[in-house]
C-alpha cells in the first residue's frame, strides 16, 4: 500500500495533471475562465477574492521553500530550525487563516446569490470540497508542529519524500514515517491537483502576469470637441455631408 500510495500515485496525478490540462486547452478553450460572476454580485466578492488568493500565494511560496529547499541551505545562511518553523508557524497560520476565510466567503456568497449559484456546476461543488479540505488538512498540520517531535517534522520526512520524486526513486519509507497528518493532507493535494484540470482551477495556468507590465491605458477627453455636443436631428442634404 505505501508503493501504491508514495511511490506510484504521485505519478499518475502528474500524468493526469499534464495530459488534462493539454485535452483542455485544446478542446474547451472557451471554457478555459473563472466563468466570472462580479456583475451579479461585487461587495462580497471584493473582500473573499483578495483574502483568499493573497492567502493562497503566500500558503504556494511556503509549500515551495519547504518542501524543495533542505534544511541544510536554510542552516548554511544562518537559520536555525527553531527560527525557521516559528517564522513558518507564523506565516503560514495567517496566510492559512486568510484562505480559509476567504474561500469560506466565498462559498457563502456563491450559495446567497441566486445567479452565482445557478451558474454553480457539480465540478465546481467538488472542487470546493477538496479545496476546504487540504486548506484545512495544511492548518492542522501547521498547528501540529508546535507540538514539536519529528514525527511533526516536515523537513525530515515530506521533503525527502517531496524531491525524491524528481529523480524517479521515491523514498517512500521517509513519506511512510510521517504522521498521519501528513499524509492525509498530501493526499488530498494529490486529489485537488488531479481534478485541477477539469475545475475553473485550470485559469492559475493563464495568470495575467503580463498586466503587471502593460503600459498604462491612456483616456483623452472628448470636451469641446466636434463630437461632444448632441447630434442634430433632421436629414441630411443629398451630396452634402453637413447635417441639416
Amino acid at each position: 500500500m505505501n508503493v501504491l500510495l508514495w511511490g506510484v500515485l504521485p505519478y499518475v496525478m502528474v500524468a493526469v495533471l499534464v495530459t488534462g490540462t493539454i485535452w483542455r486547452y485544446r478542446y474547451d478553450k472557451f471554457g478555459w475562465t473563472t466563468r466570472s460572476s462580479e456583475l451579479h454580485e461585487s461587495r462580497l466578492l471584493r473582500i473573499g477574492s483578495p483574502m483568499f488568493h493573497f492567502g493562497l500565494l503566500v500558503v504556494v511560496i511556503g509549500h515551495v521553500i519547504g518542501l524543495v529547499i533542505p534544511e541544510s541551505w536554510t542552516t548554511a545562511i544562518g537559520l536555525s530550525e527553531p527560527a525557521y518553523h516559528v517564522q513558518a508557524l507564523v506565516l503560514g497560520g495567517i496566510a492559512g487563516v486568510s484562505t480559509l476565510a476567504g474561500i469560506a466567503i466565498l462559498i457563502y456568497r456563491r450559495r446567497t446569490t441566486g445567479p452565482v449559484f445557478s451558474a454553480t456546476t457539480r465540478n465546481d461543488k467538488l472542487m470546493y470540497v477538496v479545496l476546504v479540505l487540504a486548506i484545512v488538512a495544511g492548518l492542522s498540520t501547521t498547528l501540529l508542529g508546535v507540538a514539536g517531535g519529528e514525527e511533526h517534522n516536515y523537513r525530515v520526512s515530506v521533503s525527502p519524500w517531496f524531491r525524491s520524486l524528481f529523480v524517479f526513486q521515491p523514498d517512500i519509507d521517509a513519506m511512510a514515517g510521517s504522521s498521519l497528518a501528513f499524509r492525509i493532507h498530501t493526499l488530498i493535494g494529490m486529489a485537488l491537483f488531479t481534478i485541477w484540470p477539469f475545475t475553473r482551477l485550470v485559469h492559475a495556468f493563464s495568470a495575467p502576469v503580463g498586466y503587471l507590465f502593460r503600459p498604462y491605458i491612456v483616456y483623452r477627453s472628448r470636451s469641446g470637441g466636434p463630437a461632444a455636443g448632441p447630434p442634430r436631428r433632421g436629414w441630411d442634404r443629398v451630396g452634402s455631408s453637413e447635417p441639416r
